[in-house]
C-alpha cells in the first residue's frame, strides 16, 4: 500500500527519472542523483530506483545542476537496472556467493 502511494507521489511531483533523447548524440536525464562511473565509453548513473548505464563513444557529461545531467557523444546503448533491493537495505544473496563455485 505504502509503495503505491509513494509511486503516485513521485509521479505527481516529477521526482522519477525523466529521460529525453536527441537522436543518438544527446541524452538529457532529469532527477539524476549521482554519477557512479564515467569514462569515454561507459557511464553509470543513479536516478531514483534505477541505475542508468550508457554505452557509446566520446561520452561527456555536461551541466550537472539541480539533479539533471546532459550526456553528449555517440550513444550506442542505454540500459536500465532496478536497484530496489539496495534501496531497502536488503542484501542480494548472490553478492556474497563465490562466482566460481556458487557457494
Amino acid at each position: 500500500m505504502f509503495n503505491r502511494v509513494k509511486e503516485k507521489g513521485l509521479d505527481a511531483f516529477y521526482l522519477n527519472p525523466q529521460i529525453y533523447f536527441d537522436c543518438n548524440h544527446e541524452l538529457l536525464i532529469e532527477n539524476c542523483k549521482r554519477i557512479e562511473e564515467y569514462n569515454e565509453i561507459f557511464m553509470r548513473l543513479v536516478s531514483g530506483r534505477l541505475y542508468i548505464q550508457i554505452w557509446g563513444n566520446g561520452l561527456r557529461a555536461y551541466d550537472f545542476k539541480s539533479k539533471g545531467l546532459i550526456v553528449r557523444g555517440k550513444i550506442s546503448r542505454v540500459e536500465f537496472i532496478e536497484r530496489s533491493g539496495e534501496c531497502n537495505g536488503q542484501n542480494d544473496s548472490r553478492k556474497n556467493q563465490d562466482q566460481r563455485t556458487g557457494k
